[in-house]
């Protein structure tokens, strides 16, 4: 849609990679990060910065993920900040060519990148800080406009309802409407209207139709799942469309 916001996304991996070593989640997954990402528009610029030989394990959900994975030799052999310049250089060079885009993402905890994220704010340019906790610079966290910590994520995911008592399509379907809705409620929507639920649950899963779950229309899943109690609507008396006021996030055993 042309109202969507355009979201360029940076890794620097190393930063990342050290510092989810010292979490209990130890393992990055880039899934996570890309569908928080999502519910803020789209994702049209992706890269990481690493030396790709050290990280090996993760090339191959990067590359799954759409990811352009930018080779930084090890820090021995290309200077100190060759992966941090070539970031800079890239965002920038982003910034001034490509207007459409109006979101950076610097997904690092390195407070390197300051000068970096002022740089585009100063261009109007809103920007997301994305780090690990126990790895992130405060000064970094008070440069961004916003900032998600990947521990955050991972306890989100967690905390995901479980429909166990309803058939496996109807069950995904419901899932998928309450992911949409919590991500609406999390970027501050004051009215929930269902097409902006579709369309939040198309850019999660591009593939998403709801007649393949057995709903010849998003309506009727919606009205199906007020019966279930997962939410609650109301209808727009001018529009005639349906609004989400409430939706229902504990666990359905």
């Amino acid at each position: 849609m042309a109202d969507e916001s355009k979201l360029a996304l940076f890794f620097d991996f190393e930063n990342l990679a050290l510092g989810i070593k010292d979490t209990k989640e130890k393992i990055f997954n880039v899934d996570l990060v890309l569908g928080r990402l999502v519910e803020k528009g789209r994702i049209v610029v992706k890269k990481a910065y690493a030396d790709w030989e050290v990280y090996s394990k993760y090339k191959r959900p990067f590359h799954e993920a759409a990811v352009e994975l930018i080779y930084i030799p090890r820090k021995a052999i290309s200077g100190k900040n060759s992966a941090d310049i070539r970031l800079c250089v890239d965002a920038l060079d982003l910034c001034h060519s490509k207007e459409h885009i109006d979101i950076f993402v610097i997904a690092s905890g390195d407070s390197d990148f300051s000068p970096l994220v002022s740089k585009l704010r100063e261009n109007n340019k809103q920007v997301i800080g994305l780090g690990v906790k126990n790895s992130t610079s405060g000064l970094l966290i008070d440069n961004c406009d916003e900032f998600i910590f990947y521990e955050d994520l991972a306890r989100q995911q967690q905390k995901r309802p479980v429909f166990r008592n309803l058939p496996e399509k109807k069950a995904e379907a419901f899932q998928r409407l309450v992911d949409a809705v919590l991500a609406l409620q999390r970027e501050n929507k004051e009215v929930i209207w269902s097409s902006m639920v579709k369309q939040t649950i198309q850019r999660k899963h591009p593939q998403f139709d709801e007649s393949y779950y057995g709903f010849s229309t998003f309506s009727k899943l919606l009205v199906e799942a007020e019966k279930e109690g997962i939410v609650t609507l109301e209808k727009d008396k001018r529009s005639g469309s349906y609004v989400l006021t409430s939706v229902r996030e504990s666990e359905i055993a």
